[in-house]
């Protein structure tokens, strides 16, 4: 974990070197200053030498300015390098969930990423930022000013011994007890996370079934966990300080008093009395930071954990050695295919075999679970079969580069997604290079320039996240119009014209016939009428192919689309009543 991690500070190398020198200075320089005190005292008051205390007034200023330089330069370094480390940690987390596959995704919720790219990550900043400070500066100031107090006085200095030892046993328990609690803080995040990012996506659903109260109480529930949690955490830590005042006026008390007894006797001095009594505070204070870097630190080791198993994770689909950079067509075979979301999970498609021939229409049909999704998702590899054989333009989908592959099989999901920015900008993601004219022609296709050009600025229009001021129907339109920019051998629309009208459902299927002829056609769909003209219908049950072929082949020969079909036209319900798809 500590090399994933240590090979985040890449180019931050130099300043988080340079942050410990300067922070170790600074306490050189902190612990010179008591000695130069008791010089002036003992050498200049006492003995009435002013030229002694002259002299030794501008040491300690010369003393106090590099200190304090070197403070200065310490937090400058080390906020460089803290923040430094921060953003290469988000930068590594992304860039690698960018790699993932949807296998990958489905092993973390979307609000624990989040957690773990935000929180996560600035609590690993200000981690290191204290490690670099801190952790070097207080055990640094403890046992310079534990050995100057030695050399001056071993007896008083033994009571700082005693202090330090009594102090170190009560944060070793208290520590453990707090610890527990922050741990469990993180995940409480995630399910504070979860609740606004559900709560805002769906804020329109939220209104319309006036649930303000209820999502509000959810919120406050998730809110309050982290609260008592956190309190529970802080309650145990904050004994710290009366324990650490309680110690340090005893020491202050008992050194007063033997100090005292010793100067009156001959054995100590009034300067070194004031030493002694400066570097208690040095010594105490010093143990009371390293009581917080250990809680600081403990707190940061869960996220720690969390940021590293996201850089760790690696992709479940990989490129081959030599990978395939071109689709020869969009012909597709399916040979023995099984298929399960998980290794030792239950298939959700069973001896899969199928034959398409390049510029085919396909319309897929089946009910709810039936693994129409879960089919189409193999062609452009988002998973890979389980066994079997799946083959694109004559050649195993995992003999491609990725990219290459993914670029030729162009998919418009079941859940359309729209990105904040103008409609061009969301067109351009089929085609970064497309002109507006391509863009216009493509949405021509997809019948979205009819309602493009009814809108204010419009191919200018700004589209707000998630599409949230177009209609469902206009959303899906502009997603078949990004898709067909990638002027892909394969398309597949994934149930992606349930929200427009039959009449444009029908006008799309007539401008992909005429225009993209030479692509394959793969149609999933709840309606016939939106499948019956296609040039083969698979009929899907429980993960199998229950029939293959023409509209009128499976209207003699396969009972459920038949059914599917009388029941449509005879104005029954739709076959898939609960909607959705696996």
């Amino acid at each position: 974990m500590l090399k994933v991690l240590g090979a985040q500070i890449k180019e931050f190398k130099k300043e988080s070197i340079l942050t410990p020198v300067f922070m170790i200075l600074e306490v050189i320089m902190e612990m010179i200053i008591p000695l130069l005190m008791a010089s002036i005292i003992d050498d200049g008051v006492n003995a009435g030498n002013l030229n002694h205390i002259y002299k030794i007034g501008v040491y300690m200023i010369v003393a106090a300015l590099i200190g304090l330089w070197a403070g200065i330069m310490g937090a400058k370094y080390g906020a460089k390098a803290s923040t430094g480390f921060a953003r290469n940690l988000r930068k590594a987390m992304y860039e690698n969930i960018q790699t993932y596959s949807f296998a990958n995704i489905d092993k973390y919720s979307t609000s624990s990423l989040i957690t773990r790219l935000t929180t996560d990550v600035t609590n690993m900043q200000n981690a290191y930022q204290m490690i670099l400070r801190m952790a070097m500066r207080a055990p640094a100031s403890m046992i310079i000013a534990m050995v100057m107090a030695f050399l001056i006085n071993a007896r008083l200095a033994s009571i700082y011994l005693v202090a330090v030892v009594f102090l170190g046993g009560c944060v070793a328990l208290i520590i453990p007890r707090a610890t527990k609690h922050f741990r469990q803080v993180f995940e409480k995040y995630d399910e504070l996370n979860s609740s606004v990012q559900e709560n805002v996506s769906a804020i329109r659903v939220v209104k319309a079934y006036v649930r303000e109260d209820y999502e509000t109480n959810k919120f406050e529930k998730a809110n309050n966990n982290i609260y008592n949690m956190f309190l529970r955490a802080e309650k145990l830590v904050v004994i710290n300080m009366p324990l650490m005042q309680a110690t340090v006026y005893t020491c202050i008390l008992l050194i007063s008093w033997l100090g005292a007894k010793m100067i009156v006797a001959g054995g100590l001095t009034t300067g070194e009395m004031m030493s002694m009594l400066a570097y208690c505070m040095n010594i105490l204070m010093s143990l009371m930071m390293v009581s917080m870097i250990f809680v600081m630190l403990t707190m940061s080791y869960a996220s720690a954990k969390r940021i590293a198993e996201v850089l760790t994770e690696k992709s479940d689909l990989e490129n081959p050695e030599n990978p395939i950079e071109e689709v020869q067509d969009g012909s597709i075979c399916f040979k023995n295919v099984d298929f399960a979301y998980h290794k030792s999970g239950k298939p959700v498609l069973k001896n899969i075999n199928l034959t398409i021939q390049s510029g085919e229409t396909i319309g897929i049909i089946g009910g709810t679970g039936s693994a129409k999704s879960s089919l189409v998702n193999l062609i452009s590899r988002l998973y890979d079969v389980t066994s079997g054989e799946l083959l694109v333009g004559g050649l195993d989908v995992r003999r491609y580069d990725m990219e290459a592959l993914r670029n030729q099989v162009s998919v418009v999901l079941q859940k359309n997604v729209l990105f904040s920015g103008s409609i061009l900008d969301n067109l351009r993601w089929g085609d970064k290079q497309a002109t507006e004219e391509e863009c216009i022609h493509a949405c021509k296709l997809a019948c979205a320039d009819e309602f493009i050009q009814k809108m204010p600025d419009k191919y200018h229009t700004h589209i707000e996240q998630g599409g949230a001021n177009v209609s469902g129907g206009q959303k899906q339109r502009l997603c078949i119009a990004r898709a067909l920019l990638k002027k892909p051998k394969i398309l597949i629309l994934d149930d992606s014209t349930s929200a427009v009208d039959t009449a444009t459902d029908a006008k799309i299927r007539k401008a992909f016939a005429e225009e993209i002829p030479d692509t394959t056609k793969l149609i999933i769909a709840q309606r016939v009428s939106s499948v019956q003209h296609a040039d083969k219908i698979i009929v899907m049950d429980n993960g199998e192919v229950s029939a293959f072929g023409s509209h009128e082949e499976l209207l003699e020969n396969s009972p459920i689309y038949r059914e599917v079909f009388e029941s449509q036209t005879g104005g029954n319900a739709d076959f898939d009543q609960n909607g959705g798809e696996q």
